[in-house]
């Protein structure tokens, strides 16, 4: 792997630099690149101080995929790489297209309207990252792995914004969706309120409890799959930690980081790899 890039990676996402040092070494180099572009567009909100700047960022990277940038995507050094592995791995560029349109949604405070909506945003996101991950490490297989990383993909996304509700509540964002508030007795402004705690304790339960659900698939659609496949999900063995400290704190998520220390992250994903389950 390429030194800066791997250090770049670490510095970017240190979860998933972890779980790459557990995946096949044959394709290390090629999901290092992948990963790279998915911190560089999902990190672009916290980067910009209005949607625009952002917007652009993210055309920039269309750009990119639709091979209109030339010379200059080969002088990014995360661009380069990840069109070497579409040219030479021949990785389908659709996928990551839309995810750059997926990440739109982070750069602006809309609600999110509902559970199918916010399916759909993390299939186009850490879904579509599984997916292309397993295909990197198995192409042969795949095909078979779209279940597993549907489900897989909202689990994570789940987790993630649990983790970000301190963050999301200040900048007035909210991913729970619309349909599981008012299920709770609550609307967006009432939950950016924070004022009564046991309905929101009550959202946030239900939030953690809705990415259970779908854990859950994505355990029983993993079995199925070759082992060959499996460290592509390795990432998803973050997922359950999360779920049950937002569970257990409810309210309180919003002001208490809901992330395990990186030495229980690491091991979990060591453990993991061992026992080829997350």
């Amino acid at each position: 792997m390429r030194q800066q890039l791997v250090s770049d990676l670490r510095r970017a996402d240190i979860d998933r630099y972890l779980a790459l040092l557990l995946m096949p070494e044959a394709a290390r180099d090629d999901l290092l690149a992948l990963m790279l572009f998915n911190a560089e567009i999902a990190s672009i909100r916290d980067r910009v101080r209005e949607p625009l700047p952002g917007e652009v960022r993210l055309q920039w990277w269309r750009d990119v995929l639709a091979g209109e940038r030339g010379g200059e995507a080969r002088a990014h050094p995360v661009a380069a790489a990840l069109l070497d592995v579409i040219e030479r791995r021949s990785m389908p560029a659709a996928p990551l297209l839309a995810m750059c349109e997926a990440r739109i949604f982070d750069l602006y405070d809309d609600p999110m309207p509902d559970r199918s909506s916010y399916e759909g945003y993390a299939g186009e996101t850490a879904s579509a990252m599984l997916q292309m991950s397993a295909f990197l490490i198995d192409p042969a297989n795949s095909a078979e792995t779209a279940t597993a990383s549907g489900h897989a993909g909202v689990a994570q996304v789940v987790a993630g914004h649990l983790m970000m509700l301190p963050i999301t509540q200040g900048r007035g964002q909210v991913f729970v969706p619309g349909d599981l508030l008012a299920a709770t007795g609550l609307d967006r402004d009432g939950f950016l309120g924070g004022e009564d705690r046991s309905l929101i304790s009550n959202a946030v339960r239900a939030f953690a409890g809705f990415g259970r659900e779908h854990l859950d698939k994505a355990r029983s659609a993993l079995a199925l799959l070759p082992g060959l496949v499996f460290p592509a999900y390795l990432p998803v063995a973050l997922v359950e930690p999360v779920l049950a400290r937002a569970e257990k704190l409810g309210a309180a998520s919003l002001e208490t980081s809901l992330q395990p220390p990186q030495w229980r992250r690491q091991w979990r994903l060591w453990r993991a790899a061992r026992r080829g389950r997350v």
